[in-house]
């Protein structure tokens, strides 16, 4: 298949498919709606084009643990699951994130709590911009909001891991994973960076490599966390990303990301068209969050209303960026249901006209 080719693809497969093309070395998971398409698009790919470990585990705790391990072996490794599933996974995420491995974590999050339905949801967004498990530590966060993201974050998710020893997580939704959109695959050529600290045998390296996140002595455990720390300062520093639309007049701003940027898109086109002067910001980002452009835009906006399908989550990281500025509201739906652009709109007109 050539790299410019055009396919019509389901989110999920597009995400397959990236691995492949980014030489993925393995892949451990276990199926759960709404993203059972990325096991299945492998199992009927990968025997045809090999180069590529698929293990459907006995679940999604056995799937960390192997993730964790073939990270440490210096293996280039995704999992996916959806939120019940990446609950499962916390401790094994935390123990990665301790030691310093890079891999790719996939949520194609669906509505809770608990097992809670299979439609689309937001409702994962503290779980992974916050550590999610326990401990002092950060996933880098990746929203994609469209078919064509989906496969392109996979690319970016594996070079900011194996460039920070981060895991990342790309924090996607039902929706995205099942719609059908057209995808391009033109990435360039796909370069692996040595990984001199893997576990690859006692002789393959003049030093004996130790991977743990066991740290028995408070005083090593602190130098570890201050490290990971500085760490996480630099990715905020180097690799905030976001798009905005028509936030150059703009009087009032949306804040959304993925499923939900796109139904605010058509609501800031609708309030155009009446007049209202609205603008967009999508984080593409949540982990680093946009801070510093958002504290900037509130300088001029009368009020932002962030747009979730959740109960409000973002919205705290919004007002953090905001320090009381502007007035922060939020407008979300649950269960998996999906608000339409004229409603938003309207509950923007009523923050507009002050009820």
């Amino acid at each position: 298949m050539e790299n410019s080719e055009v396919r019509l693809m389901k989110g999920n497969e597009a995400l397959a498919e990236a691995a492949i093309q980014a030489k993925c070395d393995a892949y451990f998971g276990y199926p759960i709606t709404p993203q059972s398409e990325v096991l299945e698009y492998f199992s009927l790919e990968v025997p045809k084009r090999g180069g590529m470990v698929v293990l459907q585990a006995e679940s999604e705790v056995a799937a960390i643990n192997m993730i964790y391990g073939a990270a440490g072996a210096g293996g280039r490794v995704l999992t996916t699951s959806s939120s019940p599933g990446i609950s499962l996974m916390q401790e094994g995420i935390s123990y990665i994130a301790s030691a310093e491995l890079p891999c790719l974590l996939v949520n194609v999050n669906r509505g809770g709590p608990g097992l809670g339905t299979i439609q689309p949801s937001q409702g994962d967004y503290f779980q992974a911009t916050k550590g999610g498990g326990h401990g002092d530590y950060h996933l880098i966060v990746l929203a994609p909001a469209s078919v064509q993201e989906m496969a392109d974050h996979v690319f970016l998710g594996f070079e900011l891991a194996d460039k920070y020893r981060n895991p990342v997580m790309i924090l996607s939704d039902g929706a995205i994973g099942q719609m059908m959109e057209k995808v391009r695959f033109n990435q360039p050529e796909v370069k692996r960076i040595p990984k001199p600290w893997a576990t690859t045998g006692k002789n393959h390296y003049k030093d004996r490599n130790i991977i743990t996140s066991l740290h028995i002595q408070p005083e090593k455990m602190e130098a570890v966390n201050i490290h990971l720390q500085e760490k996480y300062t630099e990715i905020c520093k180097n690799e905030v990303r976001f798009e905005e639309i028509q936030t150059e007049d703009a009087e009032y701003l949306l804040v959304a990301y993925g499923l939900s940027a796109r139904i605010s898109h058509k609501t800031l086109e609708l309030a155009r068209e009446k007049g209202l002067k609205v603008g967009l910001l999508r984080p593409i980002t949540l982990y680093p969050f946009p801070y510093e452009r958002l504290n900037k835009l509130a300088d001029k906006v009368k009020g932002i209303l962030t747009v979730e399908l959740n109960a409000g989550q973002m919205i705290e990281d919004v007002k953090l960026a905001v320090e009381g500025k502007t007035k922060v509201a939020h407008y979300g739906r649950m269960g998996g249901i999906i608000p339409g652009p004229d409603e938003i709109l309207e509950n923007l007109e009523s923050i507009m006209k002050g009820k």
